[in-house]
């Protein structure tokens, strides 16, 4: 294997795109991974994100990425529907594969690649940057280590604005079939970070409301019917008895951003964030016993992402990728991979169970 993992990234446009601001700011950085290939649905615009972040080659076509002897893992960075086949392609070609979150378009999708993967051995990992986040890890070692104590209540809010309206090319996920909304996408990475750091929701009634039927298009001010989901309630209880209460929302402004709270017997931890937990830089604070709650400072060998990557989006996905090299060279994996995808899928059905059916449920999680 050459000295850096050489990676190939499907879903590269250079402009206005989640990996735009995020995976190729990281990559151009990164020490641990060269940005070998870029894929896009146009030669022009393939060759133009090529030279911008100083690929090697470009693509139009993903299939004959895949067919490189060049290129050693993928990262699949297109929209949630079309997640499935490239990622499929990936693994059947024998490439690594880092692919972004929710995993699939369904349950069913997310299943088959992560067995897909396993059965061929391929490593993984999956966009749930929360789980690198630096604060996230240090909070999840603070509660192991007993900071709090005996953990007590739990409480997760995450409301950011932006429900009336939507651009075109953002239009499509108002339609709840095709898996990127705001349970999914907001919720499913909040209530992951909670799991993460506190554990596992043992049972849990939930609401899952579309509030706002209907979007305007920013582009046209024409009216769009919406089945999309954007205020998710849980209130619960944790494997560790804790009570636990998420509310998650898209709502119309001013939103407060992002709030996890965890209250022990001893003590308090508090991250906070001005976006969903992946997006964003986490501050955390806490208190022992009866002191004031104050900045707790995150330990630097927690941040592994390269000299020069870009605060916000980008360092979490940096983080990322550092971990998913040092599991392709066969170090400890500490990035999530599809496994823990497929959990958050099923998470995911029985939340919107709970809230079909009005009652308390306990989440299958396989």
């Amino acid at each position: 294997m050459a000295t850096k993992i050489r990676l190939g990234l499907i879903g590269a446009s250079v402009e206005g795109t989640w990996s735009a601001r995020s995976h190729l700011p990281a990559l151009k950085v990164s020490t641990d991974i060269e940005l070998k290939a870029v894929c896009t649905t146009k030669a022009d615009s393939a060759e133009a994100t090529r030279k911008a972040f100083g690929a090697q080659l470009a693509f139009d076509d993903y299939r004959k990425m895949l067919a490189s002897d060049e290129i050693d893992a993928v990262s699949v960075v297109v929209r949630v529907p079309k997640h499935y086949a490239p990622t499929i392609a990936a693994i059947e070609a024998g490439k690594h594969v880092y692919c972004e979150w929710p995993l699939g378009r369904t349950t069913l999708e997310a299943i088959e690649m992560s067995a897909l993967a396993e059965e061929k051995g391929i490593l993984t990992a999956v966009g749930l940057q929360a789980r690198v986040s630096p604060a996230l890890m240090y909070m999840k070692e603070m509660v192991e280590s007993g900071f709090v104590g005996e953990v007590l209540s739990v409480h997760v809010s995450l409301l950011t604005e932006g429900l009336l309206s939507r651009p075109s090319n953002r239009l499509w996920q108002g339609d709840a079939d095709l898996g990127a909304n705001t349970l999914t996408i907001a919720g499913g990475h909040t209530i992951d970070a909670m799991r993460f750091v506190v554990g596992d929701l043992a049972r849990f009634s939930s609401t899952v409301e579309t509030q706002a039927a209907h979007w305007i298009n920013h582009d046209t001010g024409q009216l769009i019917d919406v089945t999309s989901p954007d205020n998710i309630l849980l209130s619960g209880h944790l494997d560790n008895g804790a009570v636990a209460s998420i509310h998650v929302a898209s709502i119309p402004h001013c939103g407060s951003g992002y709030r996890m709270e965890i209250y022990g017997r001893e003590g308090t931890l508090v991250a906070t964030a001005n976006n969903s937990p992946q997006m964003s830089d986490v501050i955390l604070n806490g208190a022992k016993g009866d002191d004031t709650i104050k900045l707790i400072p995150v330990p630097d060998r927690l941040k592994v992402t390269a000299q020069g990557t870009p605060s916000g989006t980008a360092m979490n996905v940096g983080q990322m990728y550092t971990y998913f090299a040092r599991s392709i060279r066969g170090k400890t994996q500490k990035q999530p991979n599809f496994k823990n995808a497929v959990h958050l899928h099923h998470l995911i059905d029985s939340i919107k169970r709970s809230s079909k059916e009005s009652r308390v449920i306990k989440p299958s999680l396989n």
